[in-house]
């Protein structure tokens, strides 16, 4: 699944091609799986800009709509000069600049369009983006101690409180802050949380600048292309921890999902 990093890598992307006026809007068979609420009387319409909280891309329109996409498993935006034919285009846009479509092989993304005060009411749904300015070492401990009984990786995956994080991305913050992610948040000690807090913007920041990571046929850029973010993963998908380069990674489940810890580095 496509997380912040990756998420942001298509944000900035495609603000390069903004603004956009559509001048056709076409759907595929299923699209309707995806796109949520009726496409209407976008043609004619220009994309301003593209903002993003989280994982969810918000599209602003110059009649003052909000067209959402999340990603969900497999999604993705395409930029190209002529006719999208990739498999599983749902969503394409005309214009005279060139093409704009969404691809989701698994269908498992979210589309809507929105006025103001439903957007509004979407985004609010999401907790603080980790690379906003309210995402601060404060917030971050009062919303980690919410929940003191959960597993310290089940609160990062948590998008009400921490929007943007996956779960490639929990498993690396918790190996960067020497932290076991099935610990109780209730274990951790002042000093692990600001650790843990410090490891957000060390495994972010690091990502976003390698474009993203990809596994496998996942993610995909604006352009096609993957990004090389695989190369800053310490533990996550990883034979031998990278941290310490000598101890083989143990993988469980928690919380149905596939995690990473090195034994050695994390306690």
């Amino acid at each position: 699944m496509p997380e912040l990093p990756e998420v942001k890598t298509i944000q900035d992307q495609l603000n390069a091609i903004m603004p956009f006026r559509i001048q056709r809007c076409s759907l595929s068979r299923v699209a309707d799986s995806i796109v949520h609420t009726p496409m209407d009387h976008l043609v004619g319409c220009s994309l301003l800009r593209v903002e993003r909280k989280g994982k969810l891309l918000d599209f602003m329109l110059d009649d003052g709509r909000h067209l959402l996409s999340h990603l969900g498993m497999s999604g993705g935006w395409l930029i190209a000069s002529e006719w999208i034919t990739t498999k599983h285009t749902h969503v394409q846009f005309t214009s005279d600049s060139g093409y704009l479509g969404y691809v989701d092989p698994r269908r498992f993304g979210h589309m809507y369009l929105y006025d103001e005060p439903r957007a509004a009411a979407k985004l609010a749904e999401l907790g603080h983006d980790l690379l906003s300015p309210e995402f601060t070492a404060r917030y971050f401990k009062a919303c980690l101690l919410r929940y003191p009984q959960r597993a310290v990786k089940v609160s990062l995956l948590d998008q009400s409180l921490f929007a943007g994080t996956g779960n490639y991305i929990a498993n690396e913050i918790c190996a960067h802050a020497r932290v076991l992610p099935h610990r109780l948040v209730q274990s951790l000690s002042t000093r692990e949380i600001n650790k843990l807090y410090r490891a957000v913007s060390t495994v972010i920041n690091g990502t976003i600048t390698r474009g993203g990571v990809a596994f496998g046929g996942g993610y995909r850029d604006t352009k096609g292309d993957k990004g090389t973010g695989v190369q800053n993963l310490v533990v996550f998908y990883q034979q031998e921890c990278q941290l310490c380069k000598k101890t083989p990674v143990v993988k469980t489940v928690l919380g149905q999902r596939g995690t990473y810890h090195c034994p050695r580095c994390q306690k």
